[in-house]
This record gives structure tokens, C-alpha cells and sequence, in this order.
């Protein structure tokens, strides 16, 4: 069995987020069921997949927000699938992550943009996620500390 880098696990929650933007869904169980027959995650790889894209939804309104303040005229409805939900993943990761460096984000989601998209993609997430780094600061206070921790105590509790 191949091990699961952090490439995959990136790609992974990109493309559940792909697949609940595309075709929205109130039972998130089942979504996630279906993504992972074909996969071999282990059973941690998998809770921290689900929590972190149960998060993303949980903090869209602030992702989505923060999105259209920087993708000077672009409206987030009008953006490629793809490059919207690398944008969310890359954000959230940016917040939820602090040992992550923020170069080492922008560079992996420039290249899942790409590899799921175009060169093109890439450019455009690259420099939202510029915008978005240099004022990471006012960002980071921007997402409500109570709503994850909810969303967190309630998955771990089975």
C-alpha cells in the first residue's frame, strides 16, 4: 500500500469540497462513505479529512468573504470550481495550521490549481493567496474561534 503523503490529503479534502459545491448535500455522512471506497486512508487520516473540510463549510460565509475581497473583479460564483475551492482549502489551512508556513500552502495549492486546472489557475490562486498572506493578521481575526471548537468537540465525540 503506497503511503499517503500530504499532497493526498490536500487533494482529498479539495476534491470533497469539489464534489459539496458542485452537488450540495445535508448528509455529509454519505458523501464522505462514498469518497472513501476507493481510498486507503487510515482511520486518522480520514477524521482529519472529514473535520477539515466539516470546517470549511462551518467557516464558508468568512472563506467566501474574504475570497471575493481580494479576487478584484471576479464574483466567487463566476470563478472555476477549482480555483474556488483551493482558494477555501489554502485559507483554512492558512488559519487552522500555524505550523504550516504560509509559503509551503500557497505553493501547494498553486500546484493542485494547476494539476486540477491550468497554468492560468495556478496564477490566479497565487495571487489571491499573496493578497491574503501579507494581510494574514487581520485575516486570522476575522474566523470565530466557538464555531470550530463546537464543530471539533462534536466530531470527536463520535
Amino acid at each position: 500500500m503506497p503511503k499517503v503523503t500530504r499532497r493526498d490529503i490536500r487533494e482529498w479534502i479539495l476534491q470533497l469540497l469539489f464534489q459539496i459545491d458542485i452537488n450540495p448535500q445535508n448528509n455529509l455522512e454519505f458523501v464522505f462513505a462514498n469518497f472513501w471506497i476507493d481510498k486507503s486512508p487510515t482511520a486518522s487520516q480520514k477524521k482529519f479529512v472529514e473535520n477539515f473540510v466539516k470546517l470549511v463549510l462551518t467557516n464558508l460565509a468568512t472563506i467566501d468573504k474574504i475570497i471575493a475581497s481580494y479576487a478584484e473583479n471576479w464574483n466567487l460564483h463566476r470563478m472555476g470550481t477549482v480555483e474556488r475551492n483551493v482558494l477555501r482549502m489554502a485559507i483554512f489551512e492558512m488559519v487552522r495550521s500555524p505550523s504550516v508556513p504560509h509559503v509551503v500552502v500557497i505553493n501547494e495549492a498553486v500546484d493542485i490549481a494547476k494539476y486540477f486546472s491550468t497554468n492560468m489557475a495556478g496564477r490566479f490562486v497565487n495571487g489571491i493567496l499573496e493578497k491574503v498572506r501579507q494581510d494574514f493578521p487581520a485575516i486570522k481575526q476575522l474566523f470565530e474561534k466557538p464555531a470550530e471548537q463546537k464543530i471539533i468537540a462534536k466530531n470527536d465525540a463520535g
